[in-house]
């Protein structure tokens, strides 16, 4: 054999070699933190449930990861990004995250208003001159609280693939349908109306609204793989996306364009950007007590009745009755949950590849967690 076709023969052989930094653990897990030792049992068990749930849901991919008071203790990727080319999950893979962006919003919102830019309770018209005036007044507070009446999706609009290139584009899919309801008076959950509050930031802000997300949430936070979901770019790390057909088979999901639904659900990120995202909420480092005040009271209707959401976040308790502070997120290809309990500090980011998978797994990791930590506070 010539040197020549030996060199060849011996780069076919390298290029073709599985590489360790892409190669799988044999239970199909890829990590990237290591464990402190004193989660390291909690983790284990996490672990199980984790591959349990994805034998027995059949979703592609998973990626989860998990801080207590602020230092990450478990980030880890299970299955697949890629079915086809078999390209292995993991923590750094982009996922939509779909109505995690309207908490991400909503860290905008109140930068703005701790600027003392935007008023919360004033007619968004003084924002968004453009949009038409409706028979009651509309605030972003309200719109912030699903309560601005602004309809949710119709038919198939969260199929949408053709391209918006302004906020103000976008907002004509729907500027000019009536109230649902009059502003207050009931809750309603609706992409749209986190839309328009896209529309009041750009406004108050005065710049594009992706620009105010990179300049006051994405930098400030190291958010260095949270994007836009724009189509035609290359992304690196951006995972691809599954539905289940008619007979629940497993399938590529079909191509849609979320441009005209940043705030509302047009995010890409990571386990590990939502969860710095998440931890900027339980100190005054980043938003100031009263912002995260305004983030977590439950607002309300104006006949008195509470509606389990604050300003961009859901907010409840837990069976024990500890506090619990998420959003979750359903997309086209993608299945999303950030959940934390502030008490114990725990946050989990649970993110799979798959529309409209059930994630209870994520909230049965968060109670693993937080029962460890308060194990670990009641310690001597």
């Amino acid at each position: 054999m010539s040197k020549r076709a030996w060199s060849c023969l011996v780069l076919w052989a390298v290029a073709l070699a599985p590489h360790p930094a892409l190669a799988q653990p044999a239970d199909g897990a890829a990590a990237l933190v290591p464990v402190p030792l004193g989660y390291a049992n909690v983790v284990e068990e996490a672990r199980r449930l984790v591959i349990a749930d994805q034998a027995e849901r059949g979703y592609p991919g998973i990626a989860i990861a998990v801080s207590v008071d602020g230092e990450t203790v478990w980030s880890e990727g299970f299955g697949y990004a890629n079915l086809e080319h078999r390209v292995p999950m993991w923590p750094t893979v982009k996922f939509r995250v779909g109505s995690i962006s309207k908490s991400m919003t909503a860290a905008a919102v109140a930068t703005l208003v701790e600027a003392g830019r935007l008023d919360l309770d004033a007619p968004i018209q003084r924002y968004v001159p453009a949009f038409p005036e409706k028979a009651h007044p509309i605030t972003a507070r309200q719109l912030g609280g699903h309560l601005g009446g602004i309809r949710h999706y119709r038919g198939d609009e969260n199929l949408i693939d053709e391209q918006y290139d302004t906020v103000s584009e976008a907002i004509t899919i729907f500027s000019a349908d009536p109230l649902e309801h009059p502003p207050g008076s009931e809750f309603l959950y609706t992409s749209h109306g986190f839309n328009l509050l896209s529309a009041v930031v750009e406004g108050a802000a005065g710049k594009d609204f992706l620009s105010y997300m990179r300049e006051s949430v994405f930098r400030p936070l190291g958010m260095g793989e949270t994007v836009a979901d724009h189509v035609t770019p290359i992304i690196a790390g951006r995972t691809s996306y599954y539905v289940r057909d008619d007979e629940g088979q497993v399938v590529n999901a079909p191509w849609v364009n979320n441009s005209y639904k940043w705030a509302g659900g047009g995010f890409l990120s990571t386990t590990e950007d939502v969860l710095r995202f998440a931890n900027a909420h339980l100190d005054d480092d980043y938003l100031t007590r009263e912002s995260r005040r305004l983030l977590f009271t439950e607002q309300k209707t104006t006949a008195g009745e509470g509606v389990g959401y604050g300003l961009g976040w859901f907010v409840g308790t837990d069976d024990d009755g500890r506090r619990l502070l998420s959003h979750a997120g359903g997309s086209i290809g993608g299945t999303s949950l950030m959940i934390m309990q502030p008490e114990t500090g725990v946050v989990v980011v649970g993110l799979i590849n798959l529309s409209g998978a059930q994630n209870g797994v994520v909230r049965d990791v968060l109670r693993l967690f937080v029962d460890a930590a308060d194990m670990t506070t009641s310690e001597p």
